[in-house]
């Protein structure tokens, strides 16, 4: 219902790697990749670079593997360069690099026929380690659960190196405190007496099974978090993982019995703006949403969407420093969910002010065009203006250098993009 259908097919281990969690000492895996120019999009054939990137870095999971782009320092078109594949044949639900030491790089894969698990780069996919113990329940858990993917990887505050947090599937919620070697279930959302209601157990209805995703934390308070599950909601701690209740007021799930219940939603990208943490947005499977805190209501900005595309997507991504600006790019939600742009035609669509309004951006991008933008794979720079970039279920990556006004292609045939960050790493 929340999300399209990814690839688990059994595949081949590759450079070395062993069954999650077998490893008593990790080994370090050395993947040769280097950077190449790769030209305007097009060009017959890379050409190896002459000096690494000094400009935005994004990292893209995708459905085969890993990639790096790295733009110059002033994002020019034609000026791009690449690394990869890295893990090649590895489904990436989700990579990014930590933003408070700018070195440690975190990888959610699933490796094939061998299961979920997360691998640590500290030189920008030089070399990987896998976590000698990746993210499970506790043994003997009472459900019988099993990790089958790991979904999703937030870094924990600021004021806690170090400390990650990863979302799987079916929804657990896990927690490291040595940068993603080893992981610990947390048990406040594990074990709560109403995780068998919040969540969707036993009988999933996701296609492809249900994740927990959007884990954000309050950068005034590493004890305040927020999490989304598919098909159940978003869901609060302010006591550091422990105790957790619903935030849902106000939104809508049209596909349930009753409109607006408690939980039972399905919440597909949560954001907390950086620099304005009482101020949440909320691209739901039942619209567009904004929260102001301490008020603890939705409110459906999408309404003011036009009629003709509607509220329904994936992915939202704000502004790093005006909380009244953000960006969804709507897929068409009729009918039995085509998930794919409405009527052919893909647009971003951005708000400055807060959700009243919204501005079509197309310029650029492809008159006609089938695919989708998934829920981790939008996202923007810092730099002034702002640089938004999406990757597409088509294999394409879009950029924008002017606050999504205009559009470019900045590479073109790699496999489904299931994740995009942005990143400016120490490590080049």
């Amino acid at each position: 219902m929340s999300d399209l259908d990814r690839e688990d097919t059994p595949g081949t281990a590759t450079d070395g790697v062993v069954p999650s969690g077998a490893m008593s000492t990790p080994a370090t895996m050395s993947t040769g990749a280097d950077w190449e120019e790769l030209g305007e999009v097009g060009d017959t054939a890379p050409s190896p670079s002459v000096a690494p990137p000094d400009g935005p870095v994004l990292v893209l999971g995708t459905r085969k593997g890993l990639w790096l782009l790295g733009a110059d320092a002033d994002r020019t078109a034609g000026g791009w360069q690449s690394r990869g594949p890295l893990l090649l044949g590895h489904v990436i639900q989700h990579a990014m690099v930590d933003p408070r030491d700018r070195r440690t790089l975190l990888v959610a894969a699933r490796t094939g026929h061998l299961g979920p698990t997360v691998f640590r780069s500290d030189d920008l996919g030089r070399t990987f380690t896998e976590a000698s113990r990746p993210p499970a329940f506790t043994t003997g858990d009472r459900l019988e659960r099993a990790v089958r993917s790991v979904f999703w990887l937030t870094p924990g505050h600021a004021d806690q190196p170090g400390t990650w947090y990863a979302g799987g599937s079916p929804q657990g919620l896990f927690r490291s405190e040595d940068g993603g070697d080893t992981w610990d279930p947390v048990a406040g959302w594990n074990d709560h007496p109403m995780w068998e209601t919040w969540c969707e157990w036993p009988e999933e209805n996701t296609p492809d099974g249900s994740m927990l995703h959007s884990v954000l934390v309050d950068p005034r308070d590493p004890d305040h978090l927020y999490l989304g599950l598919s098909a159940g909601g978003v869901f609060e701690s302010t006591d550091g993982g422990a105790d957790w209740a619903p935030l849902n007021q106000g939104c809508l799930a049209l596909f349930a019995p009753v409109p607006d219940p408690e939980y039972g939603h399905d919440p597909h990208c949560v954001r907390l703006h950086p620099v304005a943490p009482d101020r949440l947005y909320q691209q739901n499977h039942c619209g567009i949403y904004r929260m102001d805190r301490p008020e603890g209501r939705w409110h459906r900005i999408g309404d003011n969407m036009p009629t003709g595309i509607g509220d329904i997507g994936f992915p939202i991504e704000l502004h790093p420093r005006d909380p009244d600006t953000a960006w969804v790019f709507p897929m068409d939600g009729t009918d039995v969910w085509p998930r794919t742009s409405p009527g052919g035609r893909p647009a971003a669509y951005r708000t400055s002010d807060a959700g009243e309004t919204w501005t079509r951006l197309d310029l650029g991008l492809p008159v006609r065009g089938w695919f989708t933008v998934k829920r981790q794979a939008m996202s923007v720079d810092d730099r002034d203006p702002v640089g938004v970039y999406f990757g597409a279920t088509s294999g394409e990556v879009w950029g924008s250098t002017d606050e999504g006004t205009t559009w470019g292609p900045i590479v073109a045939h790699l496999p489904e993009i299931y994740s995009l960050e942005v990143a400016d790493p120490v490590e080049r």
